[in-house]
This record gives structure tokens, C-alpha cells and sequence, in this order.
């Protein structure tokens, strides 16, 4: 089926695609089940490649393509419906952003021929080149132009389009003039989009464009725009990322107005008061990255500029994006009960990354630098907590608590992002009432940063913690002992991606207060701790822990864990003791560096017992990476009784292991088919693989390195053998072979001879 061969990235050129293919499309546009189903997929095939939906959705408001819709919230979830259903007929596909959709240059092309059967559309791609404008007979039936892409050198000085109803042009010239008449004869344009020109004013004939709806002037020059105050029925009026220092007095006569994109207008200094008072139809504002230069209510008689409680008159808002440097200035009986979404900083950006783009992809945002309490939040800002899925937090000053329980419950229980930063003071993050049997949390991702004096995530309590980060950050907690105590479970089931880095003083993700250091190894996971979907775990700079893992873990604590990578933890003994191995079979990538004190990786077998073998199981293990061990005397135990298998394994790099005699126990080495880089550098390595106990002088041992491309043996001063008995290795697929310093072993030696230690036999 072509549509399902099209459902991936789209490529940049389909030419010879036979034609069949082109109708197939041309027959699913003609099933479509409406007309909206069908007007949507023309409009996205226009607007082109990793489109904003925000676009999509302007257009489709200011063309009036769903009848019986009046409102922005309602025309967005219409619209989310018929890009979702276009995804599912393959007619539409996912982009690299929760943002955009994309369409496969294939069918965007068959949806620009739809559309311009009868000259109803005139478009061009990136790579055309407009030499003449098409004549007044052609444009006469024209509904939609869309030339976007810079390739214009000058306009006509009319356009004689009278059913023209959407006009979109972008230019990299910067000489291209926008003709003063340009809109004579367009009187139907119900969509203007004007981007990367530069506009000291608009051209006048814009005032006659009594029909439009839509008004797109992106990354413009902007210097006089009076007359957009003509335009009584806009809905939709965007600048984002224009040049503008002031906006009119004469927008507030667009009394029809829904939506006011301001966005990444980083030159806007004044908005006259009394503007906004008079939008009161106004569904969404957006003002990120944008003014900021906000009155306080009632500071002077002569007020120049637009305040917050101007706001208070919008009743209909439902979004907003905006930053207040200065929490003070929200006036006391300021209500955000309404919104729906908001993206909304408060305090100075000294430390945030004041990036909005990914932000936006989550519809409540709160960002916090108030150098206070919570608890002594205006209660319009608490109205906010109550409904953020995404908080920042920075700079609380003289705070040891951060919340109490009361807090938690009513302030954060639909959080999926936690980050707190910067507070000098913080102990714990929240303490509970002694009635609370259990905290629960939505958390998808938990980040805390420079909190110097940090011990634990939540003070002692009996009872459980519930939380579900897709991923969770520790980092450069100074005094971080636990994330929790000890009389708590904590569970994590939504848990992807978990960092935990430098924490000198950590004991443990679940820190027991009355172990002694002394007497009792100091573990990282307990059996009180469940991260039923980990997928990666990332460990560094910890002093305290001596293990990783509790000899007794939860039966479902980390069955899904593919990547373990740890770094400089110098009292760390072993990485996987003999009786949790098991546990990881998904484990797909190992990386362990600088770790001084790590004497063993895999501790196959129990130390002094004899363990009966009932099953094996398959380890997915593909990569390892051990550097810089000093101390390490065994990757594997000596004399592993092969329970485990690693014939999964693809890469296996070894480098500055002085201690390490012997790599591979017999038992592996023998099921390394798979294997394909091999590097060994700077080790104390006798041997490769060690001898098995179980060899018979009669038997044939053959280790086959089939799948062997690239082989790195480095400076081994005392590697003598690869193997210490009699043996044969094939390597049939090697293409790389690099050898430095090799003492008393021999590279290659004859079959006849029965020389043993050589690396490679000859055969004559």
C-alpha cells in the first residue's frame, strides 16, 4: 500500500513515482469522510514541511472552516481531531516537535494539485524561482497564494484576485516594498500572513480588507501599524517575533478580537493603558519572551503604560504566556481561575533558562523566583499551583521545609515536572503531617539543583511516598544523605530515566538513619525501592555507597533497565553481586569509569558455595565499557559456572584495568559469536580467556569469533596467552587489527608447530 510505505520521514524528491501511486492518494483525499476532513488536508498541504499547529490553527479560524464553532478552545479540539484522524490514513505524519505535523513531499505535491485544479491556488516550493507574476486571467479565479519562501524580487501594484481568501508571502530581500495598493481588489482576503519584510508602515489599502479575520506580520521591521485599528472583524492578530517597540491606542478598537500572539517581540517597551480593557472578547495572550514593563495598579495618576490588573477585565481568557519580573505588582484580587493554559514566569531570570519552545509543549507552566516561602504566595499565584503540570522553583531564601503536606495535597498533586533550584536553606522538600498514610505524586521528571544543604526529598514519617517521574535528577546536592527515609516505600512506575550526580554524602536512595557506617555497607537501592519501567540509570561523584544494590530487592524493581552507566564512585566494591543478576536480562549497555576501589563487575557465583544450576538465563548484555579501574581483578568471576549467558554481547572495551588478569571466563568466551569490537588498552592482562576447569587434554576447543570486525590489543606488557591450553580461534569476518607491545606472547604462529601461545595460527 503506497500511504503505508509513505508513513516515515519524508525525502526530498519523488520524481518517477509512478502514477499509480499519485491516484491512490488523490482516491483517500476523495474518501475523506467531510468536507473539513478534506479543506484541512488541502490547508496542510499548503502551508508545507513541519508546520506549527498554531499556524494550522489560524488559518483554519481566520478561513472559517468549521461552521457552528466560535470559540479558539473549540476550534483547537476540532482541529486536533481531523490532524489525528489525517495521521491515521497516512496523510499526515508526526514531526520532531509535539508542535508540528508533517506531510510527505509526495502528497503535499497531489494536495497542491487538488487545490489548484481551476487555478484556485498558486504556491511555491523552496526550490522554485518566481521570474513573472502570473497574469490578471490566471489570478482572476485565484482563492489562495502562498509564496513564503523568499524567492520574490517585487509584487504587482494590484492584486486583481476578487476571490481571493488567503495571502501569504515571505521575503529574504530586504529592498521588497509592499505596493500601497496592493489590496485594492482583494476585498474577500480573509487571511494575511506578511513575514521578513520590512514595513515603516503599512500599505494603506490593508484598511479595506473589511473581511479579514486573520493577521499574520512575523519576524517584520515594523514601524507604523495605525491601521490594523481598521480592521474591525480580526480575530486573529499575531507579531511574533517582529520588531516593534510600541503597540497602538487603535488596537483596542478590534473589539472581535480572540487571539494576540506577541511572542519574542523583545523590543516591546510600551502598551498604552486602557488597550487591553477594551479586548474583551480576548481568548488567549501570548506574550513570551516579549514586554514585560508592567505598572503597578494605581502608581501614578499619570500612567504610560498597561498593568496587570487591566487583565482582570478579560473574562474570557483561557491562555496566557506572560513574565512578571516583580511579584509584588500582581494586584491582590488578581484571579487566573479561567485559564486553561499559561506559561507564566514570575520574578527576575537571573538563573532560568528562559527557553520557551519546549515549555510550551506542556499546557501549564509555572516558574517561581520569588525569594520566599510559598505559603506566602498571592493567592491568585496559588490558584496556578493547583493546576501546574510543570513548577520551577528558585531562589527560596531562609526556607528548611520547602512544603508541608498541606501544600503537597493542595497545590501539586497534577504536577508532571518538579525543578527546584538554588535554595540555600533547604533541608527537605516537603514534611507530612504524622495522619498522612501516603504521598502521591504524577511526577514525570524530578530535577534539584544547587540545594547545598539538602539531607533528604521528604522529612520521617511512617507510611509511603508515590511518585511517577519519567526521569529524576539529583545533582550537586553537597549534603544529600537520602531521597526519602527509611520508613518509606517509594514507588515509581512511570520512572524512565533516573541521574543521581555528585552527592557526596548520599547513603542510599532510601537512607537508614540507624545503620552504622562501620558495620554495614552503605547500598544505594533497598528493597523498598520499585522502578518497575527504569530504563537508564546514570550514577557519579557518590563517596558514601559501597554497593548498588540490596541483597533483597522488590521482586519488580528494575526489570526494565537497558543502560547502567557509573563514574567515580571510589568506595564502590562490586556492580552486580551473584544472586541479582538475574534481575537485569534487559540490560543492554554497561559503562563503569574512574571507579578506584571496584574490584568485580559480575559476581557470578556466591564466594565459597557451591550453587546447583536450575536454569540459564539469557543476558541482553551488547555493550560494556570499563576505564580506568585500577583495583578491578575480575569483569567476570574466574571460574563461572555459565548460568548466565552474554551471547548477546557486540562491543566489549577495556582500558587502564592494571589489576585485571584475565578478561573472559571460558564459560563466556565460548559463546561470544556475536561479538564485534574488542578492545583491550593499557591492562595487566595475562590472558584473555581463562582456563576451563572442566578441559579434557582430548578435547578440541574452538572459540569462534564470527561476527569479530575490529580487534584492538594495546599495550599489554604482560598478556602471555590468549587462551593456556591447546585451542583453535576463527575470526572469518576481521578487518581491523592493531597490536602494540606484547612481551613474551607470539602474534602468529604455524598450526604444525603446536604453539599455544600465539594469538593467530596460520594455516598451511
Amino acid at each position: 500500500d503506497a500511504l503505508q510505505q509513505l508513513n516515515g520521514p519524508p525525502s526530498s524528491n519523488f520524481k518517477g513515482v509512478p502514477a499509480a501511486v499519485w491516484s491512490s492518494i488523490e482516491w483517500s483525499y476523495d474518501r475523506l469522510p467531510s468536507e473539513e476532513h478534506k479543506q484541512t488536508f488541502l490547508l496542510c498541504g499548503l502551508i508545507g514541511h513541519n508546520a506549527l499547529f498554531d499556524d494550522l490553527l489560524m488559518y483554519a479560524m481566520g478561513l472559517g472552516l468549521f461552521h457552528g464553532i466560535n470559540t479558539v478552545e473549540k476550534t483547537r479540539i476540532r482541529l486536533l481531531t481531523l490532524v489525528s484522524h489525517l495521521k491515521a490514513c497516512c496523510l499526515l505524519v508526526d514531526s520532531y516537535s509535539n508542535q508540528r505535523f508533517d506531510m510527505h513531499d509526495l502528497i503535499s505535491d497531489v494536495a497542491i494539485s487538488i487545490a489548484s485544479k481551476g487555478n484556485h491556488v498558486f504556491s511555491l516550493r523552496p526550490q522554485d524561482v518566481l521570474n513573472d507574476w502570473p497574469d490578471d486571467e490566471t489570478m482572476k479565479e485565484c482563492d489562495k497564494i502562498y509564496l513564503p519562501y523568499g524567492s520574490l524580487s517585487e509584487l504587482p501594484d494590484q492584486l486583481k484576485c476578487p476571490k481571493l481568501s488567503f495571502f501569504g508571502i515571505g521575503s529574504k530581500n530586504p529592498l521588497l516594498k509592499i505596493p500601497t495598493n496592493l489590496f485594492m481588489e482583494t476585498k474577500n482576503l480573509k487571511v494575511l500572513i506578511l513575514a521578513c519584510l520590512n514595513l515603516p508602515s503599512l500599505p494603506s489599502s490593508i484598511s479595506l480588507l473589511a473581511n479579514l479575520r486573520t493577521l499574520c506580520l512575523a519576524e517584520c521591521a515594523l514601524g507604523d501599524v495605525v491601521l490594523i485599528g481598521e480592521l474591525k472583524n480580526l480575530e486573529i492578530l499575531s507579531f511574533e517575533g517582529s520588531e516593534i517597540e510600541m503597540l497602538p491606542e487603535e488596537i483596542g478598537q478590534l473589539t472581535k478580537l480572540k487571539w494576540l500572539c506577541l511572542i519574542d517581540c523583545s523590543k516591546l517597551k510600551r502598551i498604552p493603558p486602557g488597550v487591553f480593557c477594551k479586548l474583551s472578547r480576548l481568548e488567549e495572550l501570548y506574550m513570551s519572551n516579549s514586554f514585560n514593563e508592567w505598572e503597578a495598579e494605581g502608581q501614578s495618576s499619570q500612567q504610560s503604560n498597561f498593568s496587570l490588573a487591566e487583565l482582570k477585565a478579560l473574562s474570557c481568557l483561557t491562555s496566557l504566556e506572560i513574565h512578571i519580573p516583580n511579584a509584588n505588582i500582581i494586584p491582590k484580587d488578581f484571579s487566573f481561575e479561567k485559564l486553561q493554559r499559561y506559561i507564566i514566569f514570575i520574578g527576575e531570570a537571573l538563573h532560568w533558562d528562559w527557553n520557551w519552545g519546549w515549555v510550551r509543549e506542556n499546557s501549564r507552566t509555572l516558574k517561581l523566583s520569588l525569594q520566599t516561602s510559598i505559603s506566602f504566595l498571592n493567592n491568585g499565584i496559588k490558584v496556578l499551583l493547583k493546576k501546574a503540570e510543570n513548577l520551577y522553583i528558585d531562589e527560596v531564601k531562609d526556607v528548611e521545609i520547602l512544603l508541608h503536606e498541606s501544600e503537597v495535597g493542595d497545590y501539586f498533586r497534577q504536577l508532571k515536572n518538579l525543578h527546584i533550584q538554588n535554595g540555600a536553606m533547604i533541608q527537605y522538600i516537603f514534611k507530612d503531617n504524622d495522619d498522612v498514610d501516603k504521598i502521591e505524586f504524577q511526577l514525570e521528571i524530578l530535577e534539584l539543583q544547587g540545594l547545598p544543604k539538602l539531607i533528604s526529598f521528604c522529612s520521617k514519617n511512617e507510611g509511603s511516598t508515590s511518585t511517577s517521574p519519567q526521569e529524576t535528577t539529583l545533582f550537586n546536592q553537597k549534603n544529600l544523605i537520602g531521597f526519602c527515609h527509611e520508613d518509606y516505600t517509594v514507588e515509581f512506575p512511570t520512572l524512565k530515566i533516573l541521574e543521581i550526580e555528585n552527592c557526596p554524602q548520599l547513603k542510599g536512595f532510601i537512607h537508614n538513619s540507624t545503620s552504622k557506617e562501620i558495620l554495614t555497607d552503605v547500598v544505594l537501592f533497598n528493597n523498598k525501592v520499585v522502578f518497575s519501567n527504569l530504563e537508564k540509570i546514570t550514577i557519579s561523584h557518590l563517596r558514601k555507597v559501597k554497593r548498588v544494590w540490596d541483597s533483597q530487592l522488590h521482586t519488580n524493581s528494575f526489570p526494565m533497565l537497558k543502560e547502567l552507566s557509573i563514574m567515580e564512585c571510589n568506595v564502590l566494591l562490586n556492580i552486580f553481586p551473584p544472586f541479582l543478576l538475574g534481575a537485569f536480562q534487559r540490560l543492554e549497555k554497561l559503562i563503569v569509569t574512574d571507579c578506584t576501589s571496584l574490584e568485580e563487575v559480575f559476581q557470578l557465583q556466591e564466594q565459597g558455595l557451591d550453587i546447583e544450576e536450575t536454569h540459564v538465563a539469557n543476558c541482553q548484555l551488547r555493550e560494556v565499557n570499563l576505564i580506568r579501574l585500577p583495583k578491578l581483578k575480575h569483569v567476570w568471576t574466574k571460574y563461572h559456572k555459565g548460568n548466565i549467558s552474554f551471547e548477546s554481547l557486540r562491543q566489549v572495551c577495556i582500558e587502564e584495568c592494571w589489576s585485571l588478569k584475565t578478561l573472559f571466563p571460558f564459560s563466556i568466551a565460548k559463546d561470544l559469536q556475536q561479538l564485534e569490537r574488542l578492545t583491550i588498552a593499557r591492562c595487566g592482562l595475562e590472558e584473555i580467556v581463562s582456563k576451563s576447569v572442566e578441559e579434557s587434554g582430548e578435547l578440541k576447543i574452538c572459540f569462534a569469533f564470527n561476527q569479530l570486525s575490529f580487534l584492538e590489543l594495546w599495550d599489554l606488557p604482560d598478556l602471555t596467552c590468549f587462551y593456556p591450553g591447546m585451542h583453535r580461534t576463527t575470526w572469518p569476518t576481521l578487518k581491523q587489527l592493531r597490536i602494540h607491545w606484547y612481551g613474551a606472547i607470539k602474534i602468529f604462529g604455524h598450526e604444525e608447530s603446536q604453539i599455544q601461545h600465539s594469538l593467530f595460527l596460520i594455516e598451511k
